[in-house]
């Protein structure tokens, strides 16, 4: 019980922040959602510092994990927001957009996760 109220507690903060970075970085002009970029980028490096100080040194509870990692991170990052912002491009015949969103999305996501590994070793 006590993990569900931790990764509740991190998600809420998580999904705010998201929300706010959302709310000052997408450009309703262009259509180019450039706050769920950076959220889905900077939580991917997050959770990846974190993942990598926990295999390194066993240092992080599993009530940080769940606080941190499963409640911030998936709280923060968001699959839905950015699958929905690449129908709206679709919808909208930017294909363009579409290719450059999704594919720097997946591309420096991951190479976010492996960096912040990388950054704690």
């Amino acid at each position: 019980m006590k993990q569900i109220l931790l990764v509740f507690i991190g998600g809420g903060f998580g999904s705010v922040l998201r929300f706010l970075v959302g709310k000052f970085l997408n450009n309703p002009e262009t259509g180019i959602p450039y706050g769920t970029f950076l959220a889905n980028i900077l939580g991917s490096l997050f959770i990846g510092v974190i993942l990598g100080l926990a295999a390194k040194n066993n240092s992080i509870s599993e009530n940080h994990m769940a606080l941190i990692a499963t409640g911030f991170c998936g709280g923060f990052t968001t699959f839905s927001t950015f699958a929905y912002e690449n129908h709206i491009f679709l919808k909208s015949g930017d294909f363009m957009n579409f290719a450059i969103y999704t594919l720097s999305s997946f591309a420096i996501g991951f190479l976010a996760v492996f960096l912040g590994i990388f950054l704690v070793k």
